[in-house]
């Protein structure tokens, strides 16, 4: 799929049939996804890594998380400059709980209350889940942030990953858990809908 961006989507068949067991619908995106995506919307309008507004969640950060540990043996020999990548193929590959990588996503407005002043736009929401996992009956998505720590808006790009899952899967949204990481650190929550509704005074969105 051409989104414009130099990763690719993959899915890996015999774990994703495995370990969604009970989420046949996830399933059936992951399969058909190609065939349904509207492409077009990919190159307009708001995109989830481009949220510049910050969400109250409770997040907590976890040192030594597994996928730490995954993403820092990814990059034993790695090339930095290719370290989202890298460490997306590694857990593709050798990672037991991962499914698939770079996951189109879409939301449109008729989709989401108060859509229109949230993105302060008309068009639909898109974008890409870097990694998705499921862990203990969970569906998880991760984002890999080479620096962590320093972010300000991952929990915001991460919770609309998962809105946006939630939405084209029909998988109620207390069934996701959200994180992002790095080698070191890895910062994990449990998104809620409710906390568009706490956070309706929005700073500003960036595109």
């Amino acid at each position: 799929m051409n989104h414009g961006m130099p990763y690719f989507y993959r899915y890996h068949t015999k774990k994703a049939e495995v370990l969604t067991n009970g989420y046949s619908k996830l399933l059936n995106y992951l399969e058909n996804v190609d065939k349904i995506c509207p492409h077009k919307y990919f190159f307009s309008g708001p995109r989830s890594s481009s949220l510049h507004f910050k969400l109250d969640m409770d997040v907590k950060c976890i040192t030594g998380h597994e996928i730490s540990k995954l993403a820092a043996e990814a990059m034993l020999n790695g090339n930095t400059r290719d370290a989202h990548s890298i460490v997306e193929i590694f857990l593709l590959q050798y990672d037991s709980k991962t499914i698939a990588v770079e996951v189109p996503l879409w939301i449109e407005q008729n989709e989401l209350a108060d859509y229109s002043s949230i993105f302060k736009s008309k068009e639909p929401l898109t974008g890409h889940i870097d990694i998705l996992r499921v862990e203990e009956g969970k569906v998880w998505v991760w984002d890999y942030k080479p620096s962590a720590v320093n972010e300000k808006f991952a929990v915001t790009q991460t919770y609309f990953y998962a809105l946006m899952l939630s939405k084209r899967t029909k998988i109620p949204l207390e069934n996701f858990r959200c994180g992002y990481f790095d080698s070191a650190y890895a910062f994990v929550f449990k998104p809620e809908e409710t906390v568009i509704l706490r956070n309706h005074q929005i700073d500003k969105f960036i595109q």
